[in-house]
């Protein structure tokens, strides 16, 4: 399931709007470098040490191609800037800084332009494939690039309908549509691959990692064909996708946004020409397949960039060779439903109509469920058991599947569980969703962080080294953490991240084997 902090949600969470915005801070003017890229130089600047080029061109403005796979760029030869970040696709979310279809920009760290071999750390932001971007303070990649010599690059690309709407059943020419924001993805990466090793990086030892809808992009492309080869080690962080969109579905979505639209379904080609701000002022209709909320686009099964489900009936062999971590936190959704104060103050008698089946998003009865985490936590209060329960149930659900169909399959990956607590707000939030992309950047005096108090150096520490050390090996041990030991079907080791860390045995085991019997269903699919 790919769940995302909607803005009251991360205000709640004390994660703040500023760490999912747009930053405008003006580049440091000391010192001016030139990269060269193979469709044109670049001008960057030097932060702190570090070598960034923000706004770096990797594909050409995708409005002239509304809907179509992405196009490379064209060259140039006067030196172009690339000391601002580029703009965001259209969205609804305001803060997300300046946006527009001509949204195929990435952003460069390095610690210098030389023959060096260094791991490269590719970012794919969050936001549900609806909302976000990749120039939030707190993807920076400034600090692992000081602690690890690496390159990293974050990137934005098409969102929501703009690059998943899928309008092939209505309009033939546009087959591709479903995935054109995958498709941005692929062609980002072939530009790393590319054009990294002109900025120190080695194009044979590319990392992607990615947090909420972050991961969920990454888990698609390990069975999507066009990616096969343009990374080699991958991360999810609270981000799954264990079913594609069927197309079925994904028509009836692409209906119900042209009947917001107020078009007929004869009139879909009118939606290549129809200004991008009315387009997205249409995705908040309600969507017909979950009957809540705004519409949700995302990846779908269009027997064409993608020809099975991301881990569903099992783990693809397209990437069995490929190391991966997957990754959650102990409290996710209480950075989602922690915006109403009324779930910090539950009653044993209203907990049952909280814990609905739209809010747990499985089709179970509330009051077993209850009476089950009574038992395995007397001291539970029901505010703790919905926040409990909602996490088990529709957060980490699709991370255990995918983590175990690979363990079935004997392909290396790593589980870790985030148990450090925020002390922000009284640690009232727990570990709530997107708490560890500031441990994992180690960017804890960005605007928006929440890690503070005496242990949460210690804890970025440990988080960034190991993946830093995933990044250089495709393996996460390092000296900052205990020896971590892949997952496995006997024992489901995973690193539960504290201060200490320690290795567990299946962690909150008995709660994994109370859903466990009841279907999954990706939410959205």
């Amino acid at each position: 399931m790919v769940c995302e902090l909607t803005r009251r949600g991360a205000v709640a969470a004390g994660l703040g709007m500023a760490a999912m915005a747009w930053s405008a801070r003006a580049a440091p003017a000391v010192a001016s470098p030139v990269a060269r890229t193979r469709h044109g130089p670049i001008r960057g600047y030097v932060d702190d040490g570090i070598l960034a080029f923000r706004g770096v061109r990797y594909g050409a403005d995708t409005g002239p191609r509304r809907f179509q796979p992405p196009a490379p760029p064209a060259p140039w030869t006067e030196v172009a800037d690339a000391r601002q970040y580029g703009a965001a696709s259209p969205q609804r979310d305001r803060n997300a800084g300046p946006t527009g279809e001509d949204c195929l920009f990435l952003n460069v760290w390095t610690p210098a332009l030389d023959a060096g071999r260094r791991p490269v750390m590719v970012y794919i932001h969050g936001g549900a494939y609806s909302n976000g971007s990749g120039s939030s303070p707190l993807y920076d990649g400034v600090r692992l690039c000081q602690r690890g010599d690496v390159v990293v690059v974050t990137l934005n690309h098409r969102l929501n309908a703009f690059g998943y709407a899928y309008l092939a059943r209505l309009v033939p020419e546009l087959a591709d549509s479903g995935n054109a924001g995958q498709l941005d993805l692929i062609l980002a990466l072939q530009w790393v691959r590319d054009n990294i090793a002109r900025f120190g990086g080695d194009p044979g030892k590319v990392m992607v990692f990615g947090q909420s809808g972050g991961g969920a992009k990454i888990a698609t492309m390990m069975a999507t064909p066009a990616a096969a080869g343009l990374f080699h080690r991958a991360a999810t962080m609270s981000g799954q996708q264990v079913t594609a969109s069927g197309p079925g579905n994904a028509t009836r979505r692409a209906l119900a946004w042209l009947d917001a639209l107020k078009l007929k379904p004869e009139q879909a080609a009118d939606l290549r020409t129809l200004p991008a701000e009315r387009l997205v002022d249409a995705l908040g209709a309600e969507d017909p397949v979950l009957g809540f909320g705004g519409l949700y686009f995302g990846p779908v099964l269009d027997e064409r960039s993608l020809k099975r489900h991301p881990f569903y009936p099992d783990a693809p062999a397209q990437s069995a060779h490929i190391p991966m971590i997957v990754g959650n936190t102990h409290d996710e959704t209480r950075a989602f439903m922690g915006g109403d104060p009324r779930n910090f103050s539950l009653t044993w008698d209203e907990l049952p109509a909280r814990l609905s089946q739209e809010v747990m998003r499985v089709d179970i009865l509330p009051e077993p469920v209850i009476a089950e985490y009574r038992r395995l936590y007397p001291r539970y209060s029901p505010s703790d058991v919905l926040f409990a329960a909602t996490t088990a149930a529709r957060s980490w659900r699709g991370a255990i599947i995918e983590v175990e169909e690979r363990a079935k399959a004997g392909h290396p990956t790593w589980a870790y569980q985030l148990d450090w607590a925020t002390p922000k707000d009284g640690g009232r939030f727990g570990a709530p969703h997107a708490s560890d992309i500031q441990l994992v950047f180690d960017n804890l005096a960005k605007p928006g962080a929440t890690a503070i108090g005496p242990t949460a150096q210690p804890m970025a520490d440990q988080m960034s080294e190991a993946f830093l050390a995933f990044a250089r090996t495709g393996d996460p041990n390092c000296k900052a953490i205990p020896t971590w030991a892949p997952y496995d079907l006997r024992r489901r080791r995973t690193m539960v991240f504290n201060v200490p860390s320690r290795l567990v045995d299946d962690p909150r085991g008995a709660e994994r084997r109370l859903f466990a019997k009841v279907p999954f269903v990706q939410a959205g699919t």
